[in-house]
């Protein structure tokens, strides 16, 4: 009899601990709408914002000839997608927005992506096709962060988050993509963002 009020027991608890993860409540913390765009990936394919509706995407800002943080940026990406692909899911995009679309070509990018270890990179849409003073501005409008290609100069000033856009194309949370210190609180979050997508997907499907 005490056998059998243990074992209930146990049933109960791991009830619970499976009913915890499963109501995991995302809770947007930013409200940034994404301005239309129309611009090319590195597989010579125009993208725009309504494209890329109907999913959650995952976005960054970045350049190929970047000398600092791009490359560990891009790096944390593959990794976060590799989480995604242990869960399973398929209902979302990677996206890249180049702060240099003068150097970086199509054909850049693609090289830049071919030089990491991606889990599946149809996901992946890394973007140009624009001038540097829209970059600029779409940044800052569409993401709240500084973008900036200063004169004599050819690194360009840029911010190191990573962005959870919905699937309606509103940026919902933002956080760390890049951190020298991965034990400190300021690593890069890996779980929590692949955890956040998965939960937009499961409620994107329940609407």
């Amino acid at each position: 009899m005490k056998k059998k009020f243990i074992f209930i027991t146990l049933l109960l608890i791991v009830g619970i601990l499976l009913s915890s993860c499963s109501n995991y409540n995302f809770k947007p913390t930013i409200e940034y709408k994404i301005q239309d765009f129309t611009m090319i990936d590195q597989r010579g394919e125009t993208v725009t914002l309504d494209s890329l509706k109907g999913q959650p995407w995952i976005a960054m800002f970045f350049f190929t000839n970047c000398k600092t943080i791009c490359q560990p940026m891009t790096l944390n990406m593959s990794i976060i997608q590799e989480k995604l692909v242990e869960k399973g899911l398929e209902d979302y995009k990677i996206v890249g927005f180049s702060v240099d679309p003068e150097r970086d070509t199509p054909e850049a990018l693609a090289k830049y992506l071919d030089f990491f270890t991606v889990p599946d990179d149809s996901k992946w849409h890394l973007l140009t096709g624009y001038d540097q003073k829209f970059i600029e501005q779409f940044a800052l409008q569409s993401f709240k962060t500084l973008v900036k290609k200063p004169e004599n100069d050819d690194q360009v000033i840029h911010g190191s988050s990573f962005y959870l856009v919905d699937e309606n194309g509103v940026a919902v949370k933002y956080y760390n993509g890049y951190s020298e210190e991965e034990n400190s609180a300021n690593a890069v979050p890996y779980d929590e963002i692949a955890l956040d997508l998965e939960t937009l997907i499961e409620n994107m499907k329940k609407k």
